[in-house]
């Protein structure tokens, strides 16, 4: 008997496992996936926007002003006045930048 019903539930085990797996991989892309390539795309939208006199700060925390926008995916900040310094759009934080713009426009 308990053979019997074993053998009754071991073709809807197959399907049950994946179902379940399948069901994990909806997940992980969902909470995992989606949204780093979503961030990556802001990202990248927020580098290509840079223009001369926004109020950036690198990811090594410099902080400074986008004084000229190269075509070889490089900008030049002012970081006091008169000094330059030549760096890439990727080390800009689009966080640190956005926590910095919101900040002068509150006061």
């Amino acid at each position: 008997m308990m053979n019997s019903i074993l053998l009754q539930a071991a073709p809807n085990a197959g399907y049950m496992q994946l179902v379940l797996l399948g069901g994990m991989v909806v997940v992980f892309y969902f909470f995992m996936i989606r949204p780093q390539a979503q961030k990556a795309k802001k990202a990248k939208k927020f580098h290509e926007e840079l223009q001369k006199g926004d109020k950036v700060v690198t990811i090594a925390g410099i902080h400074g002003i986008v004084n000229k926008v190269n075509d070889d995916n490089t900008i030049q900040i002012e970081v006091s006045p008169g000094s330059f310094m030549k760096i890439e759009k990727s080390a800009i934080s689009m966080e640190w930048s956005d926590q910095l713009n919101k900040a002068a426009a509150t006061k």
